[in-house]
């Protein structure tokens, strides 16, 4: 056998280690130690479920085989599904049949109030397991930038107080805590997104565009729709078409202005990449640890406190993030209070859904802790009362022509002054001058015609 260079010799001791550190977190997941399973579950925010704690402890078995370097989002998936099948109940005929007749009776009052049109998929109906598989995607692309902030500030805090034969047993396991760090987010994301399906009564329910515009723009969850309704006292078919029209808005929104979708969701995966983690309060708590009192790591880890406070960077992102989504929904519920007027208890409805969304729910808030983020627009009443403000002065079809290009919509100054932003409109277009005609000319096509106007 040929003699081994001293290079081998340390790749192999390396190799050696690492292979103890992953025989050594083999056994505690077996059943050794100090820290009872149970206890891990609840220290990484998931709840004391024996099912669940099973299954935690077989997928962190499966991360010490993986050689992947990377967040397994399936596992995520897996855990909404089955969170959200616990409670799922599927739609009756008659259920069925009540929501798309809503769907369908949405589509005619909205045609009356919008120059938007209508969708180019037909509105679905989904069960709970469906929603949280349909806006998985979505989800995970907002919380990876943040996953990999964790992994790294993991691998970073043992790398730099690993001493002797830690040390050793270290250099070659980063990968190996990733997977291990990786596989207990995604768990945590599928806990969220399993909340979730129980709550929300759309795909556009949460403010953002959660459904693939390509399979399907919009659509209903039965069973929490007619939970939604379930305590108004408010015949069942009022609420459902109330909100089939909200979500049909906010699916045409999104389909006839192209670029929206992309812009937001590019600005909130802009501010989750901003998010670090407090590696000095990672390092109290790992000094501080008590097996048999994981409540301040679990604490931690679902309060959102080892995210430090935001940067003026990030700051700045989330108020045009929230301008945004504020006028969002300030549309959606403009066009909506005007769709909706043969509807006997349409105002009340509309307060309801204003309350539940300013309250938020126990999972959106677990998400918020989760991301660092909240999707909460935090000035919707103004936003919605500027786009009426609009709508009355210049009519639906000029505040609809707003949405036709990023640099026309209006800002945070206009929600603060709508009357300025309404003496704009109404004094037109002003003539074109040398620099747009020159413009004009340039973008002329063969024929030498100018191109039409937007709108025309």
């Amino acid at each position: 056998m040929a003699d081994k260079t001293p290079d081998e010799f340390d790749r192999d001791d390396q190799g050696d280690a690492a292979e103890d550190f992953r025989e050594m977190l083999r056994e505690f997941l077996s059943g050794g130690g100090d820290l009872d399973p149970a206890q891990l579950a609840s220290a990484a925010g998931l709840p004391d479920d024996p099912a669940m704690v099973q299954r935690l402890l077989q997928q962190l078995q499966q991360a010490l085989q993986n050689s992947g370097d990377g967040i397994n989002w399936g596992l995520a998936t897996e855990q909404a599904r089955a969170l959200a099948g616990r409670s799922a109940v599927p739609a009756t005929p008659a259920e069925r049949a009540g929501m798309e007749q809503a769907l369908h009776v949405g589509e005619l009052w909205l045609d009356e109030v919008t120059s938007i049109s209508s969708l180019t998929t037909q509105p679905g109906l989904l069960t709970r397991v469906g929603w949280a598989e349909a806006t998985m995607p979505v989800w995970t692309q907002l919380a990876e930038p943040v996953a990999n902030s964790i992994a790294d500030a993991l691998t970073q805090v043992l790398e730099e107080h690993a001493h002797g034969e830690l040390e050793g047993m270290l250099g070659g396991a980063g990968e190996l805590m990733r997977n291990i760090g990786g596989t207990l987010f995604a768990m945590q994301l599928g806990q969220v997104v399993g909340q979730l399906a129980a709550e929300t009564v759309s795909g556009g329910d949460i403010g953002i565009p959660l459904l693939d515009g390509e399979i399907r723009q919009a659509a209903l969850v039965p069973q929490n729709v007619d939970a939604f309704g379930a305590g108004l006292d408010i015949p069942i078919d009022e609420v459902r078409i109330y909100l089939a029209v909200r979500e049909l808005a906010h699916a045409r929104l999104f389909r006839h202005a192209k670029w929206l979708r992309l812009h937001l969701l590019t600005q909130i995966t802009d501010f989750a990449r901003g998010i670090r983690i407090d590696t000095a309060r990672l390092e109290e708590l790992a000094a501080d640890f008590d097996p048999q009192n994981p409540e301040e790591l679990r604490a931690a880890m679902t309060s959102g406190a080892l995210i430090p406070p935001k940067t003026d960077e990030q700051l700045a992102a989330l108020a045009r993030l929230e301008t945004m989504l504020a006028l969002i929904e300030g549309w959606v519920d403009v066009v909506t209070v005007s769709a909706t007027t043969r509807l006997p208890h349409a105002v009340a409805i509309a307060e309801t859904v204003k309350r539940r969304r300013a309250a938020g729910g126990p999972a959106e808030s677990a998400f918020s802790t989760l991301v660092g983020l909240e999707l909460r627009p935090r000035r919707l009443r103004e936003a919605a009362a500027m786009w009426q403000a609009v709508h009355d002065a210049v009519g639906s079809d000029a505040r609809d022509e707003l949405w036709s290009h990023p640099d026309v919509v209006p800002v945070d100054s206009d929600i603060d002054d709508p009357a300025s932003l309404v003496a704009r409109l109404s004094a037109g277009t002003p003539e074109p001058d040398d620099v747009d005609r020159a413009l004009e000319d340039l973008l002329a096509d063969d024929t030498g015609e100018r191109p039409s106007e937007p709108g025309a």
